[in-house]
């Protein structure tokens, strides 16, 4: 295959969601369409179920949700499919963000019987300004939902964004029978299968076969006739274009849990999706053709595999070709580095990957200089600036009980923040030398102890910190500069992590008070972004 070829086959994507949407469980069922296991997990983890493929962490099976962003990678029906599953919860929305900088289309689980909920409507946002197309589907239709024509005024109206239904249901909660494709004008009717553990048996057939006929009655026929009447008139024809640009989401129905339409989402996905698409750095357009390989690093995990206690960063090749045990240069160390110990992931298993294409993410194991968002390429010019950085929200002190275990303690949290996980800041003038532990929601400081015991056996106790908002000092402050500053009750100066000067404050209007006292100090809601990541 010429490298054009490998381009076109290649599909990267997220699935988002408010959390309970049933993301992971549609995870899950891809994977066992897309043929790449042949079991479905239980996301309730039953003592004679495994838990789902896609969430490994120890504290994820025990809470029921995907707590990291996890790669499963897998070939289907003449593609190769890069699947990113990414936490619903919003107190790891950090992550979830990061991924979306490194997929090119997306996969949003809608609760048909909420419509869309806050976090859902956040994780859109974030799409929209990168115009990453968006695929719906709308989950549990075989619990009482919502009318399906005001699920999709829902989307255009809280998301501004053309709906076009590529499939409609039929029946609704119990009644529910299955879905009609309003393209190929099939019929499809489903079976339960118990459990959802294995595919739905499927039957296809015109609406007015008797087999199909048969099995719905006369006022479920007609409501569907005449609401597939009114979607004709409304004459929206698919647009392939407004697609690609992120102004129109096809729409799909189903139920994830029972396997109902989950072939057709991907089937319909792969067929109107985007290849691997190219990357603007600087103004300067990288194509995925580029002979010059680049990629970039979007999250780092550690201890996926317990027995090596390695850490992993992740990478999303967007340039050229990689070739396992190639030497690249490394933007940030700006040294030459050897990939010999490349995988390929799939939730916590792993196989050694000898080359691999723009769209591909793979794990490159051992180099502790890696960090996020870091460039890795062949060519020195090219240096991307893909990942975004976050405010914090809230903040607490994590203090070390056991003297005795003070190594473990500090090489965990040291880990745990090149991770990303959390970010540390370090208060001017304090005799404290515990970093202050910022992160975007309270949940991530429980991931962190939760790792800090369970990995490298440390125990810690949390101390929650008075402040709740922090913003940014203009870059290049003075130390002079920062004496001179008129601070309001309760207000702290503190340095984040790349040494750039912060103010901590206890609420938002003491915020305000601080800039109405201190003339012409412009404070930044978002961490600057030095020149040195």
């Amino acid at each position: 295959m010429t490298i054009q070829q490998e381009i076109q086959k290649r599909r990267t994507f997220a699935i988002i969601s408010h959390p309970d949407a049933g993301k992971t469980t549609l995870t899950e069922k891809l994977l066992l369409y897309g043929g790449a296991v042949q079991l479905a997990g239980s996301v309730t983890a039953r003592k004679n179920q495994r838990a789902t493929t896609s969430d490994w962490m120890e504290l994820e099976k025990k809470r029921g949700i995907s707590i990291s962003s996890t790669v499963l990678q897998f070939d289907y029906d003449g593609f190769r499919i890069n699947l990113l599953d990414t936490p619903g919860h919003k107190d790891f929305s950090e992550d979830t963000y990061r991924v979306l900088t490194a997929v090119d289309s997306v996969v949003m689980v809608i609760d048909s019987a909420k419509g869309i909920e806050p976090q859902t409507r956040k994780l859109f946002e974030v799409c929209r300004q990168r115009g990453v197309p968006i695929f719906t589907f709308m989950n549990k239709c075989d619990r009482p939902m919502k009318e399906p024509l005001a699920l999709l005024d829902e989307l255009e109206r809280v998301l501004g964004i053309g709906a076009f239904p590529v499939n409609w249901p039929i029946g609704n909660g119990a009644d529910f029978q299955g879905v009609y494709d309003r393209q190929t004008k099939q019929m499809h009717t489903f079976e339960r299968v118990v459990g959802g553990k294995y595919r739905a048996p499927v039957s296809v057939g015109g609406l007015h076969d008797p087999a199909v006929r048969g099995k719905l009655d006369d006022a479920t026929f007609h409501k569907t006739i005449e609401e597939l009447e009114m979607l004709e008139l409304a004459g929206e024809a698919f647009d392939e274009a407004a697609v690609l640009a992120g102004k129109t989401t096809p729409v799909f129905f189903g139920s994830g849990v029972n396997n109902f339409g989950v072939q057709l989402l991907l089937d319909g996905f792969l067929k109107h999706s985007p290849a691997p698409k190219s990357r603007v750095m600087g103004g300067i357009e990288i194509s995925p053709e580029n002979p010059e390989f680049s990629g970039f690093i979007f999250k780092i995990q550690a201890n996926m595999d317990p027995k090596h206690r390695d850490r992993i960063a992740f990478i999303r090749v967007c340039s050229g070709k990689f070739e396992r045990d190639m030497t690249v240069f490394h933007s940030r160390s700006e040294k030459k580095v050897r990939l010999s110990s490349s995988h390929k992931l799939f939730g916590n298993e792993r196989e050694t990957v000898n080359e691999a294409y723009p769209g591909d993410v793979i794990g490159l194991v051992g180099h502790d200089s890696f960090g996020i968002g870091d460039t890795l390429t062949t060519d020195p010019k090219i240096c991307y600036k893909e990942i975004p950085r976050f405010t914090p929200e809230a903040f607490s002190y994590l203090h070390n009980p056991n003297t005795g275990k003070y190594k473990q303690f500090r090489q965990g949290l040291d880990q745990l923040l090149q991770e990303g996980v959390i970010q540390a800041l370090y208060l001017r003038n304090s005799s404290i030398k515990t970093p202050l532990l910022a992160a975007v929601g309270p949940l991530q400081f429980e991931v962190v102890q939760f790792r800090l015991e369970s990995e490298y056996g440390a125990e810690s106790r949390l101390e929650s910190a008075p402040w709740s908002v922090v913003r940014w000092l203009p870059q290049g402050t003075k130390e002079e500069q920062l004496d001179t500053l008129s601070l309001p009750t309760g207000a702290k100066i503190a340095y984040d992590i790349v040494k750039n000067p912060v103010v901590l404050f206890q609420n938002e209007w003491s915020a305000n008070y601080f800039s109405e006292t201190n003339k012409g100090i412009e404070l930044s809601a978002l961490p600057l972004q030095s020149g040195s990541e």
